[in-house]
């Protein structure tokens, strides 16, 4: 799966516990009719992909989504998603996929001048 969008924010790398978990949080602002704003997780080695982009900037990041299952103390089962980044790339400015190569104007294509009227009906179907 992939989000795009405009990095909204970047935060530093965060390190927990004894074993040195670390954790970097990106927030990208898909552009759509209702913008959202997507958190994404980058976890370990993947935190120091977010080193070379800044905020404004376009870019698609590709994602998993992670689920977990927790029972508190009282015995209740909680469930509980992140959204979890493993690369993300920048975009084009001004392109929606980054990929796409651009439209010709309309003017570029010319009228077709050798149609003849006999062949008004040559489909097959």
């Amino acid at each position: 799966m992939e989000v795009q969008g405009k990095v909204k924010m970047i935060g530093e790398t965060q390190t927990f516990g004894s074993n040195g978990f670390r954790k970097r949080e990106l927030v990208v602002t898909t552009e759509e009719q209702y913008p959202q704003h997507i958190l994404v997780e980058f976890v370990q080695d993947k935190t120091d992909l977010l080193n070379n982009y800044k905020e404004g900037q376009a870019v698609k990041v590709n994602i998993n989504l992670r689920g977990r299952e927790w029972v508190n103390p009282q015995g209740e089962t909680k469930y509980f998603n992140s959204v979890q980044g493993w690369r993300i790339e920048a975009l084009q400015a001004g392109s929606a996929s980054g990929d796409m190569p651009p439209v010709p104007p309309a003017e570029a294509f010319e009228p077709a001048t050798d149609v003849k009227e006999e062949d008004h009906d040559d489909l097959p179907f």
